[in-house]
Order: C-alpha cells, then sequence, then structure tokens
C-alpha cells in the first residue's frame, strides 16, 4: 500500500449525467461491480459455513458464538482505522490487498478441514481476519464508487449495489448451506476462488477512487477524531446509527437462533439454506425498491417503520419451527434491511465530502455494528442457558423498545444543512455533545 503522490491527476466525481448512458455501459464501474459481488459471494458462503460446522461437528452453539464473535469483532476494534487508512492510501490497491488476505485466510481453513481438522483457534482467527479486511474494501469501494459514476446516476448506482449485495446474500447463505452439505471444505473454497476473481477485477480497472491528495497524511489520532466527530455532530446520523446498532445486535442472536431452532427440530443445514434464500429474495426486493421508497417516504419515516416493523416480526420466531413460516419472517425483516441500507447509504455518500469518506464511513459503521460482536456471544450463551425460545422472546421484547425510541430521531438535513453542522474542514476537536 502506497500513498498517492500529490503530482497524481485528480480523480474528481463524475459530473452530472443523469440520462447519460446507462450504468451497463461503463466499464470501470461494471468491473467494480462484480469484483465485489465475487467478493461478497465469497462472505455470505463462507459466513453461513463457519456456525454449520461448528454446531454440526461440535454441536456447541457457544462455540459458534465465539467463532461469530470473531468475526463481528473488527466492527469494533478495526473500522476507524481502516476509515482513516481507506482516506490515506489508494483505495483500489488497498481493496487488492484485502482480496489477497481474504482468499489465504479462506484457503486455510478449507486445507484444514480437508485435512479433517476442525480447528475453533483457527476458524476464529479466520473469521477475525475476513471481518476485518472485509471492513477496508467496503469502506473503500462506498468511498470510490462516487469517482466512477456521473453524479446524476450515484443513487442508481449504490442501489445496484446494495442489489448485489442482497444477491449474493441470496445466493450465497443457501448455496453455502448446500455446499456444506456435500463437502464441510467447499463453502470455503468457493470463497477461495470468489476473492480471486474479485482481486482480477480490481487490477483490470483504469480510474481512480479518490481525488489528488493534495497535503501530506497528519496525525492519526486525529485523523480519527475528525472523522468521528464530524459524524457525531450530525444529530440525525448519530441518532439513527445507534437505533440501527441495537437493531444489528439483535439480529445477531436471531441469526443464530435459527440455526438452534431448526437443528432442535430435526432440520438439516440444507433447511438453513433454504430459509437463507427466501431472506435473500426479501433483501434483492427491497434494494431494488429502495429508491421508490425513498421518493415517497422520508428518510425518518423509513428508519421509523423499519424499527416498528421489525418489533413486529422478531416475536415470530419464537412461535415456530416451520420452515415456510420462517422463512417468511426473515423475508420480511431482510426487505425492510434492504430498504434503510439503501436509504442511509445514499444519504451518508450525499453529505459527506470525499476527504471525509472513510473515516465518516468507518465512524458510521462503527455505531451501527459495534456491538454486533456482542450479540453473537451472548446469543450463543443465552441459547444453551436458556433456550431458543426465551432468547427470542427477550430479544423481540428489547426490539420492542428500540422501535419506541425510534419515534424520537429528528428530521434529516439537507446536504448544505449538514455542512453547516459540522464544516467538512473543521479539523479541530470537539467534545461529545450533551445534545439529546
Amino acid at each position: 500500500m502506497t500513498t498517492v503522490p500529490s503530482t497524481a491527476r485528480a480523480a474528481e466525481p463524475e459530473p452530472d449525467s443523469s440520462h447519460g448512458s446507462p450504468l451497463r455501459g461503463n466499464r470501470d464501474f461494471v468491473l467494480l461491480w462484480i469484483g465485489a459481488a465475487a467478493t461478497a459471494l465469497g462472505a455470505r458462503v463462507s459466513g453461513i459455513a463457519y456456525p454449520l460446522l461448528v454446531i454440526w461437528t461440535t454441536g456447541s452453539a457457544s462455540s459458534a458464538g465465539l467463532v461469530g464473535f470473531a468475526a463481528l469483532l473488527p466492527n469494533l476494534l478495526v473500522q476507524m482505522h481502516a476509515g482513516a487508512l481507506v482516506d490515506r492510501f489508494d483505495r483500489r490497491r488497498l481493496m487488492i490487498f484485502c482480496d489477497l488476505g481474504a482468499l489465504l485466510a479462506t484457503g486455510a481453513v478449507a486445507a484444514a478441514v480437508l485435512a479433517g481438522h476442525v480447528w475453533i483457534w483457527l476458524l476464529m482467527a479466520a473469521a477475525f481476519v475476513q471481518g476485518s479486511l472485509a471492513i477496508f474494501y467496503r469502506l473503500a469501494e462506498r468511498a470510490g464508487v462516487r469517482h466512477l459514476v456521473p453524479s446524476g446516476q450515484l443513487a442508481q448506482a449504490l442501489s445496484a449495489n446494495e442489489a448485489r449485495t442482497q444477491a449474493a446474500g441470496l445466493l450465497g447463505q443457501p448455496g453455502g448451506s448446500v455446499l456444506y452439505a456435500l463437502s464441510r471444505s467447499a463453502p470455503f473454497l468457493l470463497a477461495t476462488v470468489a476473492h480471486a476473481v474479485s482481486l482480477v477485477s480490481l487490477l483490470l480497472i483504469r480510474k481512480k477512487f479518490q481525488e489528488e491528495r493534495t497535503q501530506q497524511p497528519g496525525n492519526i489520532t486525529a485523523e480519527l477524531r475528525e472523522g468521528l466527530g464530524w459524524t457525531w455532530r450530525q444529530r440525525f446520523l448519530r441518532s439513527g446509527m445507534l437505533l440501527i446498532s441495537g437493531s444489528n445486535l439483535l439480529f445477531q442472536v436471531l441469526s443464530l437462533a435459527l440455526i438452534v431452532i431448526i437443528k432442535e427440530d430435526g432440520g438439516s443445514a440444507g433447511v438453513v439454506g433454504v430459509i437463507t434464500a427466501v431472506s435473500g429474495l426479501g433483501g434483492l426486493f427491497g434494494a431494488l425498491t429502495g429508491s421508490w421508497w425513498m421518493r415517497r417516504i422520508s428518510l425518518r419515516g423509513l428508519l421509523i417503520g423499519g424499527a416498528v416493523g421489525w418489533a413486529l416480526l422478531m416475536p415470530l420466531v419464537g412461535l415456530t419451527a416451520d420452515p415456510i413460516l420462517l422463512g417468511l419472517i426473515f423475508l420480511g425483516a431482510a426487505m425492510i434491511g434492504s430498504v434503510t441500507n439503501v436509504a442511509g447509504g445514499i444519504y451518508q455518500v450525499t453529505v459527506t465530502p470525499d476527504r471525509l469518506q472513510g473515516r465518516v464511513g468507518a465512524a458510521m459503521g462503527l455505531i451501527a455494528t459495534g456491538a454486533s460482536s456482542l450479540g453473537t456471544v451472548a446469543g450463543g450463551f443465552a441459547l444453551e442457558s436458556f433456550g431458543s425460545g426465551t432468547t427470542v422472546f427477550a430479544a423481540a421484547a428489547a426490539m420492542g423498545l428500540i422501535a419506541l425510541l425510534s419515534f424520537l430521531l429528528p428530521a434529516a438535513p439537507l446536504p448544505e444543512q449538514a455542512d453547516r453542522e459540522a464544516p467538512a474542514d473543521d479539523t479541530t476537536p470537539h467534545p461529545v455533545p450533551d445534545e439529546k
């Protein structure tokens, strides 16, 4: 990884061209989209394979929770430093490094499983490496996409990216379950190949993913505080991400509970795959209709409606073990999550200055997903101690409280209002405000 020299040609965002050539004719965007799709597919395939491998091999939900904890711990430990590095270094080269590292991690797991070994410590290490590199990759991609498409097509591009992510889940999670049923090593072998495909696609992209760097990198601690401070002073972003943070934590518990419920009912890993496939359909539909919802409902309204919808759906998981009903419940939850992802992502990329894209994206990720790792480990121990029913209903009660608190969300300011709230060139550290 090297810094971008100050003499490099500036990679300014593409000019507005709402009615220009379609995105499918944009060579560099298509290459990025394909590569990121491969990376997302590999992550989803291996992501579902980790808990299946642990639970079906050892029968321990707590061990599965520990592996899930390792996979999500980077959301808490790595986010902010990843954001600062994304704003410092060549974003495309950083993504290439991420694919190479993920390829080695999944390859190591595949080799161990082929040799007949299921070492929890290796699974935790590989999951942590994958999770860490995925954060760098995601932040660099989101920050870079605005330099590959005209500004008038940015919303369309981000919606296409969310649809890609949901499609990867639609194919990857059930595909990973089916592959696991065929061979325990197969999901990890496929993930290794997927990261190799992404690496090649990145090598073929020509455009830069960032503006010209006119200043030498400063103190990284000050840069981290600047990104976190800018985000925290955006009252709407701060409040919305705290709401999503609690929801994400609870859905980690729910996802692990789903596997336990199916296993206790005598189902197979393939049943889990079918349910996640149905869930993926909901996510894909939400991604494809995200822009439609945004034209009709405010971002605040979408977040409130999403929280209420989740609160209504979550307790239903504890009332049934029927795969069809569980699939429909998770379909609805995934559709809601996908719509809010599209809306929130478009808003964040639009209001954030380019030089802060990585750090602000990281700050939002830290707030939104930092607690998710706690959800997996707490969920694993709760499921073993109290059973699936009690655990699910406790999570549902917590989601109901979050839904009530969502009505306190402020309105989302326009981009120019966001600039006045926290000027992009304001590098002075600010104390965390007491604003409620």
